[in-house]
């Protein structure tokens, strides 16, 4: 789309945060007005997958335009080496751990065609030599190798790239201060506000305040009196280390509805100041999340049903997320587009928004007719989307590929090899594995996922040689 005057781009990426973790998307426990009204403005996508069911290969995606696998950044990124390899029946695949300088980010792209760009919040892509100034931002204002807030969510934060602010001082509200004073300080030139928030990951805090409200709700609800927890076996049941856990079967957590109203508190601040400069209406809005909600470890403080299990899996709860696109007047409000869609289509889908030619050869494939015409090619509705987690969740998650055409999905786990098949709009929950059923068809795609994984040298695990049943 053609405009005298670039539009502005705030993508705004929310960590852990679950495709029901929000009251557009069907929470009745956690409130989030704002996220709402932004969401109900313009364009939203009921199947948004991130490109992971871990945050690092997500951002990676998102930053490149291609599959976590094509790139090389396959799992989250840990530069303190206390948890990999981790080692089950198969022995975690070897991994790049950092953005490659060799790839064109997002940022780059926006930098070279006159935008002021700005990273904000969490980065996890690398270590200093791959900070985000590395990559194509002018200014970065907390982006480091921290994966969460080491010491938690109250200042002093110790965040290397983020001075600390009055002890006490929330990082949530401290890095929305600091997006809303570039967006005032900003002249005519476009800008891309890369808006990461560290929440809502680990650890769960948030202020009192909020908390208290939460509580009080959770009490009138008789959320308080219900157990929310269910211990049982993994499905399936493949590391004898790991075979049972506690998995959250409702949104009951006071603390975690906390973070998520006070997320929608401040994504709210943003908003109105982009209103308030005159800004807000020459403004893309981008809404999403890095992997699903955590359910399964680390006292499982969301819950993703009907979608199965959570971060780190490779069921539907480990890497459904919110998306949206807001853009007024450009795109259309209330619109819902069923198109399944993955993180790598950001990158093109934002070029295309603001009229920029992409020259990079990437995996992802533009979703503006969608959004902006309401018109979905047959290409996309057709074409295959391909994952590969060749690692153990620290949730419980085994190795794992799987590929998604259209409602149909299949899982190749490696501990075995064996195969699951599900209709995901029948079987949202993944409970009736369908490969009998369908033999043709899962043999099908098995070979579809094998030729793409051969096709970019993706690294298989290798067998545990230590193992033993």
């Amino acid at each position: 789309m053609k405009n005298e005057k670039k539009p502005n781009v705030v993508l705004i990426l929310i960590d852990d945060m679950g495709w029901k973790d929000l009251g557009v998307c069907g929470s009745t426990f956690y409130e989030s007005p704002n996220i709402d009204a932004l969401m109900n403005d313009g364009t939203r996508f009921s199947n948004a997958f991130a490109a992971c069911p871990v945050c690092s290969p997500s951002r990676a995606s998102i930053m490149s335009g291609k599959y976590p696998a094509t790139v090389g950044v396959t799992d989250w990124i840990d530069h303190l080496g206390e948890m990999h390899p981790l080692k089950g029946k198969l022995i975690d695949s070897p991994y790049i751990k950092h953005l490659p300088l060799s790839e064109k980010t997002i940022a780059t792209q926006l930098k070279e065609n006159g935008y002021a760009t700005w990273h904000i919040g969490k980065w996890h892509l690398g270590d200093k030599p791959y900070y985000p100034t590395e990559q194509g931002f002018d200014i970065n204002k907390g982006g480091c190798f921290w994966g969460h807030p080491f010491n938690g969510y109250f200042s002093p934060y110790g965040i290397p790239t983020l001075e600390d602010g009055p002890e006490g001082e929330y990082l949530t509200d401290r890095l929305t201060d600091e997006a809303i004073e570039l967006i005032k300080d900003s002249k005519d030139e476009p800008f891309f506000l890369n808006m990461w928030y560290y929440s809502v990951h680990m650890p769960c805090q948030a202020p009192q305040n909020l908390v208290d409200r939460f509580t009080k709700k959770a009490e009138r609800l008789g959320l308080d009196k219900m157990d929310p927890m269910v211990v049982g076996k993994y499905k399936p049941i493949q590391n004898e280390k790991k075979e049972r856990i506690i998995r959250r079967m409702i949104q009951s957590d006071p603390v975690y509805a906390a973070m998520v109203y006070s997320l929608d508190l401040n994504i709210g601040r943003i908003v109105n100041t982009l209103k308030e400069t005159g800004k807000l209406e020459n403004t893309i809005i981008v809404f999403t999340s890095d992997n699903g909600g955590l359910s399964t470890s680390e006292s499982s403080p969301t819950c993703n049903l009907p979608a199965a299990e959570g971060k780190g899996w490779m069921y539907d709860g480990g890497i459904r997320v919110p998306l949206s696109f807001t853009w007024k007047d450009h795109i259309q409000k209330n619109q819902t587009v069923d198109l399944h869609t993955t993180s790598p289509d950001l990158y093109p889908t934002i070029l295309d928004l603001v009229n920029i030619k992409n020259h990079n050869e990437i995996d992802g494939k533009s979703i503006y007719e969608p959004i902006i015409n309401s018109r979905t090619p047959k290409e996309l509705i057709d074409r295959d989307l391909f994952w590969h987690y060749p690692h153990y969740g620290n949730q419980g998650g085994t190795p794992t590929s799987s590929i998604r055409n259209g409602d149909w999905k299949l899982i190749e786990f490696f501990e075995d090899m064996h195969i699951e098949l599900y209709n995901t709009k029948e079987d949202i929950s993944e409970s009736f594995d369908l490969v009998k059923q369908y033999p043709e068809r899962a043999n099908s795609m098995k070979q579809r996922l094998h030729a793409w994984r051969e096709s970019i040298d993706a690294k298989i695990p290798l067998a545990n040689p230590d193992w033993k049943e």
